[in-house]
């Protein structure tokens, strides 16, 4: 499990590989993700948009961006948590994740929390954050 904090705002990852929908001898691997934001702070934010930045063990690099989680945009009130599953497919047998995600309270303040950067990594591989 992989956490970070800003601003109040606490971001818990979990990954796992997805060996069903995975295929090495064509090079397709695939992670689910389970994200888990908690507001630890004492005023509403509502997660507006999300960043991702994909890296392969070959070094090659996405970038994701868009509006809100899995096509919502929840507001989370003080002590509040949300949670929410995706996944991610790539070409080589590890890789990693990493991103933010753009918060914005009730007074028009926008900031952005740190998604910490997590490995996906086949259960053969070492595990370790690249």
């Amino acid at each position: 499990m992989y956490e970070s904090k800003t601003r109040d705002i606490k971001v818990t990852v979990e990954p796992s590989f997805l060996e069903n929908q995975s295929s090495p001898l064509e090079d397709h691997y695939v992670w689910a993700y389970h994200i888990t934001i908690q507001n630890c702070s004492d005023k509403p934010v509502q997660l507006m948009n999300r960043y991702w930045k994909i890296i392969d063990a070959r070094g090659r690099v996405q970038e994701v961006r868009g509006a809100g989680v899995v096509g919502e945009q929840p507001v989370l009130e003080p002590g509040e948590e949300y949670s929410y599953t995706s996944g991610c497919p790539l070409e080589t047998s590890s890789g990693l994740m990493l991103g933010a995600y753009e918060m914005a309270t009730d007074g028009g303040e926008n900031f952005d929390v740190s998604v910490p950067a997590f490995s996906l990594d086949t259960p053969n591989a070492q595990h370790s954050l690249h």
